[in-house]
C-alpha cells in the first residue's frame, strides 16, 4: 500500500522520484504556510523574517550534511549551484576541466561555456565499462587530468547511469595533485549518508527537492573555506537588506531581488519526516525494491546492468539495459498505454530504464512496469 504521507495520484504509477520527487504532506503544507504568510503580510516576511528563516533552515541542514552553516548557500536548484561554480572557478587559455562520460546533460552545458569563454578546454574520462573495481573508476578519472586540470566535475550519483561514484577517493586523488573538485550530487542526498566536512572536497550541488523531498525549487550549495574568497554569485542585489550589508560569501544569496523562498524553508520538515520514518529503514526499502526491479528487469528482458549487484554501485534505482535499437517512444508508451511514470534513458548509443524506489513505492508497482515492458518490447 502507498506511504501515507505521500499524495501519489490514483491514476499513476510513479517510478520516477529521482527525476521529480513528489513532496511529503508535511512539507507541502509547511510550503503553503510560507506562502499564506507572504501573501498576507510580505512586508513581514521578506523584512522581518525571511532571512533568519533561511538562516535556521541552512544551520538544520548543515548538521544533517556533516559541516558548518558557514559552508553552506541555500540556492533553488543544484544546476543553479553549478552555474556559481562555474561562474566562480578561474580558468586562463590552455586550462581544462576534465568530467566524466556519465555527467548530466546541463552540466556538460554549463562548463562547455565556461571553458568556451575562458579559452579553455572541457576533456571528458571515459570510465570502464562495467564496474567492479573502484580504484579502476578513480584511476580512469585521474588520467584525463594533467598538470593545466584546474577542476575535475564529477557526480556523486550519476543521472543517466544511477551509478554510485567512489567520490571520497577521487577527491583524495585530486588533493594529492593539487586539483580542485566539484561534486554534482543531487542523486546522492538522502541515498546515502553524507560527510561534507570528512569528504573535503571543494564544493558540492545538489537539489534537496529530489530524495530528500523538500518541495520542489530547493537546494544548497556548498564551498570548502580554501575557495569561499573565490565566489562570484550569479544574481548580484542587496545581499542583506539594508542597513546590513553582505560581509561572508553566504550572504550574497540571502537577498537575490523579491522571489519565493517558501520552498527553500521546506528543508527543515523534509529532514524531520525522514529522520522520523528511520533513515536506515528509508534507505533499506529503497535499495531492496531497486535490488528486485533489477533482478526481475534482467531476468525478463534477457539484458545486463553497468555495475556488479552491490550496494557500494547502487542505492535506490535500478538501471538495466533495454533490448532495443530505438526507445525514444517508450516512455511515453508507458505512460498512455499503463500509466506508468519512469524514464527511459539514451546514453552512449544504448537504451537503459531507470527505476526510482521510494517509500511510496512497493513490488506490485514493479511487476506491473515488468508485464508492461515485456508487452511492449513483445518478449
Amino acid at each position: 500500500m502507498a506511504h501515507p504521507l505521500w499524495q501519489i495520484r490514483p491514476d499513476t504509477t510513479y517510478l520516477n522520484h529521482g527525476s521529480f520527487g513528489p513532496p511529503s504532506r508535511p512539507v507541502v503544507e509547511a510550503c503553503r504556510h510560507w506562502q499564506d504568510e507572504l501573501a498576507q503580510q510580505p512586508m513581514d516576511v521578506f523584512v522581518r523574517r525571511q532571512e533568519s528563516a533561511l538562516v535556521a533552515a541552512r544551520e538544520r541542514l548543515a548538521r544533517w550534511l556533516g559541516t558548518a552553516a558557514e559552508n553552506l548557500a541555500l540556492i533553488d536548484n543544484a544546476t543553479w549551484a553549478m552555474n556559481v561554480v562555474a561562474e566562480s572557478v578561474v580558468l586562463e587559455p590552455g586550462d581544462n576541466v576534465v568530467l566524466s562520460d556519465h555527467e548530466y546533460g546541463a552540466v556538460e552545458r554549463i562548463w562547455e561555456r565556461a571553458c568556451r569563454r575562458a579559452s579553455a578546454q572541457l576533456k571528458t574520462a571515459v570510465l570502464p565499462a562495467h564496474f567492479q573495481d573502484p580504484d579502476e573508476v578513480v584511476d580512469a578519472l585521474m588520467s584525463a587530468c594533467n598538470e593545466r586540470t584546474r577542476l575535475i566535475v564529477v557526480s556523486h550519483i550519476t543521472s543517466p547511469t544511477a551509478i554510485t561514484l567512489p567520490v571520497a577517493q577521487i577527491c583524495e586523488r585530486a588533493r594529492q595533485q593539487g586539483i580542485a573538485v566539484c561534486v554534482d550530487g543531487p542523486h546522492a542526498l538522502a541515498q546515502i549518508p553524507l560527510d561534507l566536512d570528512q569528504l573535503d572536497c571543494d564544493f558540492y550541488t545538489a537539489s534537496c527537492h529530489k530524495w530528500l523531498s523538500a518541495f520542489f525549487g530547493s537546494g544548497f550549495l556548498y564551498v570548502h573555506p580554501r575557495q569561499q574568497p573565490s565566489i562570484r554569485p550569479l544574481l548580484l542585489s542587496w545581499g542583506k537588506l539594508p542597513p546590513d550589508e553582505p560581509s561572508k560569501w553566504y550572504d550574497e544569496f540571502f537577498w537575490l531581488g523579491t522571489r519565493d523562498v517558501s520552498a527553500l524553508l521546506t528543508i527543515p520538515v523534509a529532514l524531520d519526516v525522514l529522520e522520523e520514518i528511520g533513515w536506515e529503514h528509508f534507505r533499506q526499502h529503497g535499495h531492496q525494491l531497486a535490488r528486485f526491479a533489477r533482478h526481475q528487469l534482467v531476468e525478463r528482458l534477457g539484458t545486463s546492468c553497468l555495475v556488479d549487484d552491490d550496494p557500494c554501485w547502487y542505492s535506490n534505482m535500478a538501471h538495466v539495459e533495454l533490448p532495443v535499437q530505438d526507445g525514444s517512444q517508450l516512455q511515453q508508451a508507458l505512460w498512455d498505454q499503463h500509466r506508468i511514470e519512469v524514464p527511459v534513458v539514451h546514453w552512449q548509443d544504448r537504451w537503459f530504464i531507470r527505476v526510482s524506489c521510494y517509500l511510496y513505492n512497493e513490488q506490485a508497482e514493479v511487476d506491473q512496469l515488468v508485464e508492461a515492458l515485456a508487452g511492449l518490447l513483445e518478449i
